[in-house]
């Protein structure tokens, strides 16, 4: 009986431990790395410049902390580099699109973030929606896998009778043929900008965001 009444008791000690490591691992994960914050004007700028006033700066900070949590010298198992995760080619490429990118720095942070931008902005015009909601979360998922993506699983999504214009809950559900793990990856990618880390960031002073909806 002695044992029995020891691990009973035991028991909750130990579920309690864990819920309190849980609540902190939590927390931890919700706060703003204090790398952003030394970033924090130099992207409330850039974007302002390429977007205008009302520039969304919680997602675009969103979007930042997602690729990097803000370290400037990250580097992905897959090659990405840097704040905005670029793989070299795109970086490239992207000095090609604007000059004023030349030569491609990665790892600079005012680069890369005038980089990120200024792609989202290409692929924010080459997207059709329903709404300014659904266009970013299609950008995002663009700017995560590709526009090519973006435009192959819209139409699988109008072949079987979804609305192609629309991003959650339609063609969000459709894969054009990517592998599982590329496939989840981008689908949590938009979702987890928009609907978790912009509240963060809109809720500390970080300006404006989109899909308010949510």
């Amino acid at each position: 009986m002695g044992k029995l009444k020891t691990r009973s008791f035991a028991m909750p000690v130990l579920g309690l431990l864990v819920a309190l490591a849980c609540s902190w691992s939590s927390a931890f994960a919700s706060e703003i790395p204090r790398e952003a914050k030394v970033h924090q004007r130099l992207l409330v700028r850039t974007a302002n410049y390429s977007w205008g006033l009302d520039a969304p700066v919680a997602l675009f900070a969103a979007q930042v902390h997602q690729e990097s949590r803000w370290r400037f010298d990250a580097r992905s198992p897959a090659g990405a580099e840097g704040l905005a995760q670029f793989m070299p080619r795109t970086a490239i490429w992207m000095t090609e699109v604007n000059r004023d990118l030349v030569p491609a720095q990665p790892f600079n942070p005012a680069w890369a973030l005038r980089a990120m931008v200024l792609y989202d902005a290409w692929l924010f015009k080459r997207v059709d929606a329903s709404s300014p909601c659904e266009r970013w979360a299609f950008t995002l998922s663009a700017y995560n896998g590709g526009l090519a993506w973006v435009k192959r699983d819209q139409q699988v999504a109008a072949a079987a009778g979804a609305d192609p214009s629309i991003w959650f809950e339609q063609v969000e559900q459709f894969n054009a043929g990517r592998s599982k793990a590329a496939f989840k990856e981008n689908r949590h990618y938009p979702t987890v900008i928009i609907k978790r880390w912009q509240s963060l960031y809109a809720s500390n002073g970080w300006g404006l965001g989109v899909c308010y909806a949510f």
